[in-house]
């Protein structure tokens, strides 16, 4: 994913899309709302089984876009971070028999 993030900046570096963590975290849930959407018009507000379209990955590209611009916003690695979100779901997982949020 390093490789990914990379070339989602070297991207938005070219284009000029450069901003501050606080706009691309609201991009970020701008996309995210936007494959909401596509996934419950796929699959008819719930009413039938989800099958994947071009607009699902689509939107879904959008929200990759747009995380891996936040990471490099907040000059994080989004690969060290999923790693790291792995092996904590991994550890609850071997403790609890499932990785839902401990409070």
């Amino acid at each position: 994913m390093r490789e990914t993030q990379q070339k989602v900046a070297a991207f938005a570096q070219a284009y000029g899309l450069g901003t501050d963590p606080q706009a691309r975290m609201l991009d970020l849930a701008s996309e995210v709302g936007e494959l909401a959407k596509e996934v419950l018009k796929a699959t008819g507000y719930g009413t039938r089984p989800l099958a994947p379209t071009a607009s699902l990955e689509e939107e879904l590209g959008d929200c990759v876009f747009s995380l891996l611009c936040v990471s490099e916003a907040l000059g994080l690695d989004g690969e060290k971070a999923l790693d790291q979100a792995l092996e904590k779901y991994r550890a609850r997982f071997a403790e609890a028999g499932d990785i839902g949020h401990r409070t």
